[in-house]
């Protein structure tokens, strides 16, 4: 099937529901007959999307590259650098291979923030997008050369939120 222009969208912003409408895209896509792949950056916890994303197999791939627990800035070590690289190998190899229509990279704007992927990285797979592959980067703090680059540019903007009652991530809702 597949797409005959795809373009770059990027989700960006503090607010919540950058991930969720990647993956409702992701849905999307897999009901229209797309194959999708899913790279996670800074990402190796079991989420319950990915039980979901599971029952899509072969036309939804997940890979994530990321400890087991959120990090800070602060924290970043040397296997978080490793586990991004091998984000961004993949992210390469899956353009070269040409059977996916939809490349999502969850949170690699997070990861370009914290250091663990160049600038210029994310502005080059912008550039070798093949055309008919539609191109999803997510994650807070989108720099302005990305968004200039990117097609679409979604901004999440906290208005209100619960946490700010003290209220903890929610099976099934945050997690």
């Amino acid at each position: 099937m597949g797409l005959s222009k795809g373009f770059v969208q990027v989700y960006t912003g503090d607010g919540k529901g950058k991930t969720t409408a990647a993956l409702g895209l992701a849905l999307r896509a897999a009901g229209a007959g797309l194959k999708v792949r899913i790279i996670q950056f800074m990402k190796g916890q079991i989420y319950a999307e990915l039980k979901a994303l599971a029952k899509f197999e072969g036309q939804i791939e997940v890979n994530q590259t990321g400890g087991l627990k959120c990090i800070r800035q602060e924290e970043v070590t040397d296997s978080d650098r490793q586990e991004a690289k091998k984000g961004l190998d993949l992210a390469y190899r899956t353009m070269s291979e040409a059977d996916v229509d939809l490349l999502i990279l969850d949170e690699i704007l997070v990861a370009q923030w914290f250091d663990l992927v160049e600038e210029t990285a994310i502005l080059d797979l912008i550039d070798k997008k093949p055309k008919n592959l539609e191109l999803i980067l997510t994650g807070r703090r989108a720099t302005e050369r990305v968004m200039e680059k990117a097609d679409l540019v979604t901004e999440m903007k906290e208005i209100k939120h619960y946490y700010q009652q003290g209220v903890k991530a929610r099976k099934g809702i945050e997690s």
